[in-house]
This record gives structure tokens, sequence and C-alpha cells, in this order.
């Protein structure tokens, strides 16, 4: 009996897939844009909060039906978990370079890669979809729009 041929791009012996981290690392900025805290989000997949926090880290990989339900929970589509992939990752496992559908700036708009995963940033989102009156929310966009450069 021959011996099973390995998966290209995985390495079980060592660190996590990149594209496994890239993969949590989005399931975690979802979760934390919409204020969720990994036990709730674990009770919603019937996962404890260390297997939320596995999935984030990428050191558990998420399946197909799990990725689906998570869209669910998280109301994104699936899409959304490969969005903003590096161009060298995803060109070095064989795909495409991931398209922005998340309407979000990215390092080319000026801002430093981190940048949308920084606490400050999350948190200024969630207050800014908190105000309920459109018309307000509205105005303050276009407030802090006015504060910035001109040419941006």
């Amino acid at each position: 009996m021959a011996a099973a041929e390995p998966v290209v791009g995985i390495d079980r012996e060592s660190r996590p897939s990149p594209i496994d981290v890239h993969v949590g690392t989005r399931i975690r900025l979802r979760r934390t844009l919409l204020g969720m805290s990994q036990e709730r989000l674990g009770e919603a997949l019937g996962l404890t909060f260390q297997q939320v926090q596995k999935y984030e880290r990428g050191v558990n990989r998420v399946g197909a039906s799990r990725l689906f339900d998570l869209s669910r929970i998280l109301d994104v589509p699936i899409s959304f978990f490969f969005d903003d992939m590096p161009e060298n990752l995803a060109t070095s496992f064989g795909g495409q370079p991931s398209r922005r559908a998340s309407g979000l700036p990215d390092a080319g708009d000026g801002f430093p890669d981190d940048t949308l995963n920084r606490r400050e940033t999350l948190e200024l989102v969630r207050a800014y979809y908190r105000i309920t009156d459109p018309n307000v929310r509205k105005r303050m966009f276009d407030l802090i729009k006015s504060m910035g450069p001109a040419d941006a």
C-alpha cells in the first residue's frame, strides 16, 4: 500500500498555514466590529471560546461547513474571510490575489497595514454604527472627513 501523498501548502509539524492565520484574522476583525465576544460567537457555533480563539489564531483550520456557519452568524459573504489577502500569499498557494470587497482602505490608500486591526479603529467603527440616526451619522462622517487633509 502506497503512503498518502502530502497536501501541498500544509505543514502540520510546525506553525499554522498563513492562509489559516489570515482567515482567523478576518474572523476576529468581523467579530470585533460587531462587538461580539468570543464566548458569544462560540455559543452561536456550539463551541467553547477557546475553540474560537484557536480559529482566530489560525491554530485550528476552519472547515467549509464551519466557514459557512461563520458567514451566516457574522453576516458576511464567505469571500469576506479571504478579502485583503496579501498578493504574495495568494499567488504562492496558487490562487488569485484577493480583490477588496469590503470597501475599507488598504495600505495603498496611505494606511499602515495594521490600521484596521487596531483596537482604536475597531472602537471608532463600533461607536460610529451605534449612532442610530442616519442623518447624524452622515454629519459625523462628513465632520471627520473634513478634519483630514484636503487631498485624501
